[in-house]
């Protein structure tokens, strides 16, 4: 099943040719890579995206913090509008609970997780955002592309 978002024109997780992409890009990852920007090394930042897919997917609760970014028009705006600026946001702290072990396995178990969430169905019920409060299917896949890009931009792939 392809799911495009014609209406905004913004890449999603739920396009199948978007999703390729970013597996391909992480598994272009190298584990000496350099950040351009930000406290993170390459490997707290696959762990950190692993950690995003298990609060997206619902495996592990991420607690609520308190946000403007929960207001659903900056809601919006964040996800479908506004560039996410560099070094400057924080996620919330379940966002960087798991450690990284072996490079192979953390890319195996992120790939895993970006697959598991683009089979599911974006008119299903989803969990809530940590800092945005509640998302639907089609809000969560636009949000994971922007931030697996920003991440892996982050990390010159």
């Amino acid at each position: 099943m392809i799911v495009l978002d014609t209406m905004k024109r913004r890449p999603t997780f739920f396009d199948p040719a978007r999703r390729d992409e970013i597996l391909a890009r992480i598994q272009r990852l190298s584990p000496d890579a350099t950040a351009r920007w930000g406290r993170m090394n390459v490997a707290q930042m696959v762990a950190h995206l692993t950690d995003q897919m298990r609060h997206a997917l619902g495996d592990s609760v991420c607690r609520p913090v308190p946000s403007l970014l929960g207001l659903a028009p900056l809601r919006h705006a964040a996800i479908y509008w506004v560039p996410w600026p560099r070094g400057r946001i924080k996620g919330p702290p379940d966002a960087f609970v798991t450690q990284p072990k072996s490079w192979p396995d953390d890319l195996a178990a992120l790939r895993s997780l970006v697959e598991r969430f683009c089979a599911r169905d974006p008119r299903d019920a989803w969990p809530r955002h940590a800092l945005m409060g509640a998302m639907s299917g089609r809000d969560w896949g636009h949000f994971c592309y922007k931030h697996f890009n920003h991440h892996l931009t982050q990390f010159g792939v």
